[in-house]
């Protein structure tokens, strides 16, 4: 059963993987929010709005940088009170409130060197080049029907459950912050069982820790895990005994800080770039996104059972510079590498194939980028 398992029993064909998510409230995931609701806000307004925006949140201050040109007007202090709102910082006994937060800018427009080689009528070729060098990885594995990695899909529910249970009242005690972690035993590399599970959630005063842990045991944890579920996982429920001071009040936060929460949980490889607060231009987000879908399609095609695709791209240049394929031995290489040479990797071609110049970019920020319904990279 799962709980005889550790990593000192793990034969060489078992081994146990960990991922963690985190909740929108977690400091991170609130600056994350307001830089993608200020993106969304000016191609609402403006489908040719280049943004790179970044924030910081601590304790009443949120700092608002980047460089953004657009024909639209978005009052940014407005949008981030509201997305501040909307992750659930309302109360004004705390020092980060989406009322009381003083708001500092430091916003500039886009260098023009690297606009002359973003747009079109600038470009040395004539085309849209990437908004930076860089490299990007896709990846997908047929070991859940989301095309996920177990630990970290399941780790993601855990989180979206507790703030869905915070908004419909079923636990009216939960706050906004909150983090998850979950360890899958594999056995020739597929997934046979969940052994641990750790859930930190923010909560009142007034909640009892043996309330919290019940509320995980009975409720939350059978809910979400579903399948996955069995009495044989170890618990792991705010495990320093508790965790009332929350978010940004107790902790900085920063833009693009969890890009492992935002890909694969560790599983596949990351190219080292964020994606919110960023337009498509920016090739960190829109390639990243296209490599996921390429990898996705060689899976459902059941041209392998896991694969992973990197590009790299040159600042300025409409083609990338490589293109790698891995199927890690689980199908035809041959045949998957000449389904993704086949691709337009083109930022234009990625842009017009997902519609990436649509304000869609809030639904992206919490829970993960990938494995969620209604995103056209998952479609």
């Amino acid at each position: 059963m799962a709980k005889k398992h550790d990593v000192s029993n793990c034969s060489a064909e078992e081994y146990i993987f960990t991922s963690e998510s985190v909740t929108e409230g977690h400091p991170d995931k609130v600056c994350d929010y307001i830089a993608d609701s200020i993106l969304d806000a000016y191609l609402q307004q403006d489908t040719r709005s280049r943004v790179a925006c970044e924030v910081l949140c601590k304790e009443g201050i949120v700092v608002i940088a980047g460089e953004i040109s657009s024909n639209g007007q978005v009052d940014h202090a407005s949008v981030a009170r509201q997305a501040i709102r909307e992750i659930g910082y309302t109360d004004s006994s705390v020092p980060f409130n989406a009322d009381g937060v003083q708001i500092h800018q430091f916003v500039s427009k886009q260098s023009s060197e690297i606009a002359q080689g973003v747009n079109l009528e600038s470009n040395l070729e004539h085309e849209q080049g990437a908004g930076d060098q860089g490299i990007m990885f896709g990846y997908a594995t047929d070991e859940s029907p989301e095309l996920m990695p177990l630990p970290i899909l399941l780790a993601h529910r855990l989180s979206r459950g507790l703030a869905e249970d915070r908004r419909n009242g079923t636990a009216p005690w939960l706050r906004p912050d909150g983090k998850t972690q979950v360890s899958v035993l594999y056995k020739d590399s597929r997934p046979i069982a969940v052994t641990d599970a750790i859930v930190s959630p923010q909560h009142s005063q007034a909640v009892s820790r043996e309330s919290i842990i019940q509320y995980v045991h009975d409720s939350l944890a059978p809910r979400v895990l579903g399948d996955w579920y069995t009495k044989d996982i170890r618990f792991h429920v705010n495990p320093t005994g508790s965790f009332i001071l929350g978010g940004p009040s107790a902790d900085a936060g920063v833009t693009g800080r969890k890009i492992i929460v935002d890909t694969y949980g560790g599983a596949g490889r990351h190219g080292g770039g964020a994606f919110s607060g960023k337009d498509p231009s920016k090739v960190d987000r829109s390639g990243a996104y296209f490599c996921r879908y390429l990898a996705r399609q060689i899976v459902k095609q059941r041209i392998a059972n896991k694969a992973e695709i990197q590009i790299s791209y040159a600042i300025g240049m409409a083609k990338p510079l490589s293109v790698k394929v891995e199927t890690f031995g689980t199908g035809n290489e041959k045949a998957a590498v000449e389904f993704v040479k086949s691709m337009d990797f083109r930022p234009a071609a990625i842009i017009e194939r997902f519609k990436l110049l649509q304000p869609i970019y809030r639904q992206t920020t919490n829970y993960g980028h990938f494995g969620k319904p209604g995103l056209p990279w998952e479609a």
